[in-house]
Order: C-alpha cells, then sequence, then structure tokens
C-alpha cells in the first residue's frame, strides 16, 4: 500500500484520492465502472493521471475529432502501453476488446469521455455489454474511470434509461478547492487578502498554475496591482477564461441570452422573475436557460428555508461573477488598453456585487462546516433567507441562517440568525435585527430557544458590540450574546 501513497505533486483532495485508491484497489468482481467529472481546471485529469501512475493503468485523453481520428489516436495509444507496434481499430468493440485484453485486471482511464460520445453516439452501450456479466471487461477484470468536463453530458450517463445506469460503483465529482485550502495553494497568510482574491479566481487551481504562472499577490498592497497584471491584462490567459468557460458548455447555443442571465445574477437579480425583468424576457423563456447553467454546475439554486417556493440563483464560478459584474462592462477601455482606468471605474462595484456578496457565501461555507461546539448542533441546513416584518413593512435579510436536521414531530430548530458585512463595522444596530428576525420566526412556529445571534464581518465589530458578544466556540446554554465571527476565525483550522 505504500506505493498507493498520494504524489507530492497532487495538492490536498486527500478524500477524493483515497476514494479513487479504493476502487482502483478493489478486488469485488462488481467494481468495475467508475464516473468522475467536474468543471473544467478543477484538477480532474492531473489527479487521474497521478493514478495512472501509482498503479500502472492506461491513460488516454480523447481530443474533439471525428470518429476515424479517435480510433487511430486510441489505437495508437493501446499499442504503446502495449509495448510497441500499431493497432488499427474498425470500430469501437474491437478497440474496447483489444484494451482489456492488455491491460487485464489493471486500470483504464478515458479522459474527456463526452468527446468520443459526440463522434460516436453508441459507445456506452458498447461499453455495456463489454461491462455486462459475460462482457470482455468483466471477464478481464479491468476498471473503468471515464472522466469528463462537460457536466450535462456526464450527468446523462447514468441517469434513466442510458446504457451504463446501475453499472457505476463510483461517483466522484471533484470540486473546487474550499476557501481555506485555495488561500494555502496560492501561499495567502493574509485572510483579508485571501478574500480578495478567492473572490475572484476562487477554488480552481489551474489559475494560478498555468494562466497566471504563479503569480499571486503578495499583500493588500499588491492586489489592485494583481488585478491589473493578471485578469485585466489581455496578454494573460485569465482575460478570456470566464468567456471560454460558457462557450465549452456543449448544450449552450445563444450565448448572449446566457451571458444575459449570467449579468443579471451576478449584478444582484437572483430570482427567475427579477432576472426576467433585466434582460427583457418573459418567466417563463428562462426555463431552459436556468436549467443548462444549472446542469453545467455554473449557476445554483438556492431554497428559501422560511418561504416555501421561494428561491434565488447563485452564479458559482468566481471568475464569471467579476467578468460580468467588472470587465463585461468595462470591455471598451479593456480592449483599449486603458485597464487602470477600467479598474478605478469599478472599484465600488467590486466590493458591493463581487466580494461582498463572495464573502456571504464563504460565511456560509464556514457555518456549514463547523463542529457542534460552535453551534450547539451540527447544522442540517445552512442558507440566505428573507423574513417578512409586517409591522416595520419590510423584509429582514438573513445572510446565514444556519438550521438543525429536521426532527419529524417536532419544529425546526433554528441554531442561528447571523448578518455579514464586508467592509462595514458592526454595530448593536445589526443584532437589533437578528433579534426582531428571531421573534418573527417564533411567532411562526420555529423553535428559537437556543438560536444564537451572529455577526460576521470583514471590517470588525464597533466597541459596544465588542463588549456584548463572544467569540465562536462553546458558550453557556443561557447565553444570548450575539456571536462575532471575524477573518481570523473564519481561516482558522480551529474550526
Amino acid at each position: 500500500m505504500e506505493a498507493l501513497v498520494k504524489p507530492d505533486r497532487v495538492f490536498d483532495r486527500d478524500r477524493e484520492w483515497a476514494g479513487l485508491v479504493r476502487f482502483a484497489t478493489s478486488s469485488s468482481p462488481d467494481v468495475r465502472l467508475g464516473i468522475v467529472s467536474g468543471r473544467r481546471r478543477q484538477g480532474k485529469t492531473f489527479l487521474l493521471d497521478a493514478l495512472a501512475d501509482v498503479v500502472g493503468g492506461f491513460f488516454f485523453t480523447a481530443t474533439d475529432a471525428t470518429e476515424v481520428e479517435s480510433l487511430a489516436s486510441f489505437g495508437a495509444a493501446v499499442a504503446a502501453y502495449a509495448g510497441g507496434g500499431r493497432y488499427a481499430f474498425r470500430d469501437w468493440d474491437e478497440a474496447l476488446e483489444r484494451l482489456f485484453a492488455v491491460v487485464g485486471g489493471g486500470l483504464v482511464v478515458i479522459d474527456e469521455f463526452p468527446y468520443l460520445t459526440k463522434a460516436s453516439p453508441s459507445l456506452p452501450s458498447v461499453l455495456q455489454r463489454a461491462l455486462d456479466p459475460r462482457g470482455y471487461a468483466r471477464r478481464a477484470g479491468t476498471r473503468v474511470l471515464l472522466c469528463g468536463s462537460a457536466m450535462s453530458v456526464m450527468g446523462r450517463l447514468l441517469s434513466g434509461s442510458a446504457p451504463l445506469r446501475g453499472r457505476a460503483s463510483l461517483e466522484l465529482v471533484v470540486k473546487p478547492l474550499g476557501y481555506r485550502e485555495a488561500a494555502r495553494f496560492w501561499g495567502i497568510e493574509d485572510p483579508r487578502l485571501a478574500v480578495l482574491t478567492h473572490a475572484i479566481v476562487g477554488g480552481t487551481p489551474a489559475y494560478r498554475r498555468e494562466f497566471v504562472a504563479g503569480d499571486a499577490p503578495v499583500s493588500v498592497e499588491d492586489f489592485d496591482s494583481w488585478v491589473l497584471r493578471t485578469m485585466l491584462n489581455p496578454q494573460v490567459p485569465l482575460f478570456r477564461e470566464a468567456r471560454y468557460l460558457l462557450a465549452e458548455e456543449t448544450e449552450i447555443r445563444d450565448v448572449a441570452l446566457y451571458h444575459a442571465v449570467l449579468g443579471a445574477i451576478s449584478g444582484g437579480h437572483t430570482t427567475r422573475g427579477g432576472i426576467a425583468n433585466t434582460i427583457g424576457r418573459s418567466s417563463t423563456d428562462l426555463g431552459h436557460p436556468l436549467s443548462v447553467l444549472e446542469g453545467s454546475q455554473l449557476i445554483i439554486r438556492e431554497a428559501d428555508p422560511f418561504n416555501r417556493g421561494k428561491s434565488v440563483y447563485r452564479v458559482a464560478e468566481p471568475l464569471i461573477v467579476f467578468y460580468e459584474a467588472i470587465m463585461r462592462r468595462e470591455w471598451t477601455r479593456l480592449e483599449r488598453g486603458n485597464p487602470e482606468a477600467a479598474w478605478r471605474n469599478s472599484s465600488a462595484t467590486f466590493l458591493s456585487q463581487v466580494v461582498g456578496p463572495h464573502f456571504e457565501g464563504i460565511c456560509r461555507d464556514w457555518a456549514m462546516s463547523v463542529g457542534p461546539e460552535v453551534f450547539g448542533d451540527l447544522p442540517g441546513h445552512v442558507a440566505a433567507a428573507a423574513i417578512s416584518d409586517p409591522r416595520e413593512k419590510r423584509q429582514i435579510q438573513i445572510d446565514v441562517a444556519v438550521l438543525a436536521p429536521e426532527e419529524t414531530g417536532r419544529p425546526r430548530r433554528i441554531l442561528s440568525l447571523g448578518e455579514v458585512k464586508w467592509d462595514r463595522t458592526m454595530t448593536a444596530g445589526h443584532v437589533d435585527r437578528l433579534r426582531r428576525a428571531r421573534e418573527l420566526l417564533s411567532a411562526k412556529g420555529y423553535d428559537t430557544r437556543q438560536t444564537i445571534l451572529t455577526c460576521y464581518s470583514g471590517a470588525g465589530f464597533d466597541e459596544n458590540l465588542r463588549a456584548v458578544g463572544t467569540g465562536p466556540g462553546p458558550r453557556p446554554k443561557e447565553s444570548d450574546s450575539p456571536m462575532l465571527v471575524d477573518l481570523n476565525a473564519l481561516y482558522s483550522e480551529m474550526w
């Protein structure tokens, strides 16, 4: 087992590596097919290539080519793995039969599998026959990993009446690095700088390695300069990456419409009706675009826990938010070589539409990840919410609502209600607003007896709030002191 230790070149990904190793080394005859997916640039190929190296497996990366071209390159790869010679295959049935005979009881990794199915739609059915109890893959004992970045295509491989449905024993989605892991990956120790950087590039590993050649901001003072020399520099690949992310999704045809939808969401219009009004379309026209974007994991839909049937959309990729909120609006200046003016003109928008909402998401991630000692129980659900206040005739926005797991026959317990401010010092007034929200929810039948009122701030708390507040951690059972969570707490490994 020593040989299967994760190589040093693979950063983090311990859980993903462990799952892949279990699959690749399983002795069970039923473990034959695994599906690995995830948005582009997350390091899937890097991870699977390392696995194939460690176990001595066969690795093939498909390209966007015709069936004849794909079979030719596949034949060359099989021949190289076998030690030489040349294989010319008539069809995929012959190609796979030869492959499994060569690999035997080893591992096969086929990367960018959607390219192959695009040229050869029957390939999943060919694989199905090979993996059947009497198929040649099953007889050889080969384990197969199919990988791809086209999320809609990969999702359909195992759905409905798809040929491979029910045959996979591993479904692994490689997601972006968490915000703490991303800070370590970029070598950033200052939590303020870590949030600013993460609000643009998120947790995508490739953006540091290939796209900016390791150029990371060294301090908060260097951040503006880093944005100018990377994100807003037409000579750097990151400059057009957000556009490519959208264009690479196979089901997207009307790119302008999809950019309009993403731009509306990035601009704070997060309900279906709000998006429709912003782009001048009817709400019914948005069903397909929203479904495609959600299936591609470029947006996520979050339900409001206190308002049944109400949900909001959020852009899942920070780079797209930055492009839609900042770059797309300033494209003329950027194309004319004046990034300094474009960035100067966007500073307020960057804070309000990019960093602020992103920081709220980081706070929700933190709340979902903490142990029971913070909120008195393990969180079951964390989301943003809105609560109607009929007395004041307004909506109270809850940025971080933490709910306990549902218990049959008991009112839903609310562990915490939280408000988030990135660039504003928080005061007792923010706690008063949360206290009013707690009263309203209690009147609706929620269990709020142990609800902790929490303030999350990137700018700190005034002296009055600090005098009555406490940091995260165990607290007296009857305490109603607000919990104060600052940047250091969010990035502490303690939680």
